[in-house]
């Protein structure tokens, strides 16, 4: 079968790329409709990336919603059966607001999602995974990683009505907020030391995990901190190891995630273009009783990547102009040499100022003599 992969676009690769990755690994893959009930999500709204989701009613008077997520289909369409495990992976059109454009989008969204009886392997895995959908993507790549255990048990020592602007400091890496809501509710110097540590934290975790270790013991997180330790392991003596960080500020919503969260982020795009994390949460929020991890690569982030060789620079490799008149047996014996080379070839009578072309090749002479110039 012929080579097709010079015919797909970037996006379509890099969308192959993870499914093979994923397929690889047992993963298998899970089609959703283009839109479920609104009630869906409207019930798990903080759940969702942007609030905003596009709806419609049906011929029954059902109030609908274009899909703005995928997870919480493969929470609706999967069943609790003890030890079974579900992996999946899937590449999925979404609907919501562009992070780039700030306006409705239909986005391409890959991901998985290891849903069951998933035990310490089963994170260690989906955590590799993380990681080596960003090396796919582009080389010079982080994954920032961390446990929500740790900062829900310094939480658990202050003021209810604190917790909120101190999660909104401690997610900004802003120490400065954490000690100004620590004043206005009198938090215990110890425990407000605490978080601004956890706010500016970040780095490998050889250097970050000893420093975890005080906060772990004087709030008994020690289990937590080991099933950080444990999640990091499977990157020990890998190339993936140079691309990991242990941030303590990384955080997803509290009411849905729990233990291991992580985002990931590619050199030349300023935000996340990947996030995921354990939601047995949101599990019992939607009266489950197993357990799930997974996360999602938001290609849409990816636009602002800059062409590399990866990527494809122009509408085709070599713009061939030709006479009018030259005959189309001769017009075709000259596009399948330049074919053969490997090149993808365009042909036209006269430039297209729209088209981009690497190369622009001539084709002139008359009914008994043809020559073929190349105009660089």
């Amino acid at each position: 079968m012929n080579d097709l992969s010079g015919a797909l676009t970037w996006e379509e690769r890099v969308t192959f790329t993870l499914r093979s990755l994923y397929a690889r690994y047992g993963y298998q893959p899970y089609k959703m409709s283009k839109f479920e009930e609104y009630d869906l999500y409207v019930r798990n709204k903080d759940f969702l990336i942007s609030d905003s989701v596009i709806t419609f009613t049906d011929t029954t008077g059902q109030l609908m919603a274009l899909k703005p997520d995928v997870t919480l289909s493969i929470i609706k369409n999967t069943r609790d059966e003890g030890s079974s495990i579900s992996k999946l992976y899937y590449n999925e059109n979404v609907y919501r607001v562009s992070k780039s454009s700030g306006s409705f989008r239909e986005l391409m969204q890959v991901g998985l999602e290891c849903v069951g009886g998933i035990g310490t392997a089963d994170v260690c895995e989906v955590l590799w995974l993380a990681a080596s959908s960003l090396a796919a993507i582009r080389p010079e790549f982080v994954l920032d990683v961390s446990h929500l255990g740790l900062i829900g048990a310094v939480l658990s020592s202050v003021p209810a009505e604190a917790e909120k602007a101190l999660l909104v400091s401690i997610g900004e890496k802003n120490p400065y907020g954490v000690a100004d809501t620590a004043r206005e509710y009198g938090i215990d110097p110890q425990a407000e030391q605490d978080l601004k540590t956890l706010a500016s934290l970040a780095g490998p975790a050889a250097e970050v995990v000893p420093k975890l270790e005080g906060i772990a013991v004087r709030y008994g997180a020690i289990d937590a901190l080991g099933e950080l330790k444990t999640a990091l392991s499977v990157f020990d003596g890998t190339p993936l190891c140079a691309g990991i960080r242990v941030d303590a500020s990384v955080l997803d919503d509290m009411k849905y995630y729990n233990g291991i969260v992580f985002k990931g982020f590619l050199r030349g795009v300023p935000e996340s273009v990947l996030s995921g994390g354990q939601y047995d949460r949101l599990m019992k929020r939607m009266h489950r009783d197993s357990r799930a991890i997974g996360f999602a690569v938001y290609l849409d982030g990816l636009e602002r990547l800059e062409t590399d060789g990866k990527a494809p620079r122009y509408d085709s490799d070599v713009l061939l102009l030709h006479d009018p008149d030259v005959p189309p047996a001769v017009l075709r014996e000259v596009k399948e040499r330049l074919i053969a080379d490997g090149l993808s070839v365009r042909s036209a009578v006269s430039r297209d100022p729209k088209i981009r072309a690497g190369r622009i090749v001539k084709l002139t002479g008359d009914s008994g003599s043809w020559e073929v110039t190349d105009l660089g």
